[in-house]
């Protein structure tokens, strides 16, 4: 077995961008993040409604999702935009949030929606719905009215994304987003009583890419990294599959059988026990487990461009994708794209062709591990003498 170290490249740093000319609203206006319902949509009769629409052939499987993507017509605004412009940010990860806080700055206010209640924004909440409707979009939340925007940020991907804008009257962006493709990795949770053995001693890193196992490509020491050697408690450690094993053994990750879980924590054990160079069956046993599988984990592709807009329909998409997979990619996708919705509201929607971007780029596949990419890789400025920790390399 060969341990050869490699630089830890920092995820700590963002690319600093100008500030753009401010946008001029009456007065500051600040984000919206509050639990409180946005407006509601006023009440026109001619709206569409769930009961007179008319029903579609289609059901909900990827075939129909893909009819619908390809086959609905597009959505074009013609109206001037609001003096007071609301954005719609549905999904509250990095580049989401970023999104916000950049549109804050720029004067423009917004309201984030996401599925998981963490932090203090519109939670939980998961919009099922775009429509377009008298020159804003209405999003709606199974049924339940969400409000109503100037335009509208997708910060987020996979099925859920695909069938919401399956039938949105957003060709291009759907057409964008279902060319993204995703790994699926399997994570492992495991507490041991004592430190890991390693040769003739201990585990001492705080995490190892791994190479030549088939079940496992990243392990990280969670107590070594958060308590340092000081911690005396049960050592805690996460381990992610390869992609391709993760593929091996996709199963819902909303239901996973026991008899799959168990598998697969017996298979990345035997690969961690692999890993570091132990006799078979002498790994100490976990005091607890438990394996979640990240059925969208990581992009295979990329068109390598900070943000996607639609400018006719008013509509822009932001994630780590669009650049890479990290960290870094997400916080300046979401920023590229607020600056550039704040652009047009500024230019009041004239010119629209001029401020479409990403619509018909071209994907290509994504170099790096199996957990990501890290953003200084390749990269030669001043940004290599931020402090840099020691990571290494198993190599079987």
């Amino acid at each position: 077995m060969a341990l050869s170290a490699l630089p830890n490249l920092s995820s700590s740093f963002l690319f600093h961008l100008k500030t753009q000319k401010s946008f001029k609203p009456p007065k500051p206006i600040t984000i919206t993040c509050s639990s409180q319902e946005p407006k509601k949509p006023s009440k026109n009769p001619q709206r569409p409604t769930s009961r007179n629409r008319k029903r579609t052939p289609y059901g909900t499987s990827r075939r129909s999702i893909l009819k619908k993507t390809f086959t609905q017509e597009q959505v074009k605004f013609t109206a001037g935009v609001s003096a007071d412009p609301h954005v719609g940010i549905i999904g509250g990860g990095m580049a989401g949030l970023l999104c916000a806080l950049s549109l804050e700055k720029r004067g423009v206010k917004s309201t984030v929606f996401d599925t998981i209640s963490m932090v203090n924004v519109v939670r939980p909440c998961c919009i099922s719905k775009l429509e377009p409707f008298n020159g804003m979009w209405h999003l709606s939340e199974n049924g339940k009215p969400r409000g109503e925007f100037d335009a509208i940020v997708i910060a987020h991907n996979g099925k859920c994304a695909n069938r919401l804008l399956a039938s949105s009257g957003l060709p291009l962006i759907a057409r964008q987003m279902k060319r993204l493709g995703l790994s699926s990795i399997w994570a492992l949770l495991a507490a041991f009583e004592h430190h890991l053995p390693m040769g003739d001693g201990n585990v001492t890193f705080q995490g190892a890419f791994i190479k030549g196992v088939d079940s496992v490509s990243w392990m990280a020491n969670n107590s070594l990294k958060l308590l340092g050697s000081q911690g005396n408690g049960p050592h805690c450690w996460t381990f992610f599959s390869t992609a391709v094993y993760g593929k091996q053994n996709k199963v819902p990750q909303e239901n996973i059988p026991s008899q799959t879980a168990e598998k697969v924590k017996t298979s990345m054990l035997e690969g961690v026990e692999a890993a570091l160079g132990l006799p078979k069956g002498s790994l100490p046993r976990p005091i607890y487990s438990r394996v979640q599988l990240w059925g969208a984990a990581l992009p295979t592709n990329t068109p390598g461009i900070p943000c996607i807009f639609d400018p006719h329909g008013r509509a822009g998409i932001c994630g780590d994708w669009l650049l890479g997979s990290n960290l870094e990619s997400a916080a300046l996708s979401g920023m590229a794209l607020a600056n550039h919705i704040a652009d047009y509201l500024q230019s009041d929607g004239a010119c629209p062709e001029e401020l479409a971007v990403g619509l018909e780029k071209e994907f290509e596949a994504i170099e790096g591990h199996d957990i990501g990419q890290f953003a200084l890789a390749g990269v030669e400025s001043s940004l290599k003498q931020h402090n840099e920790m020691s990571a290494f390399q198993l190599a079987t």
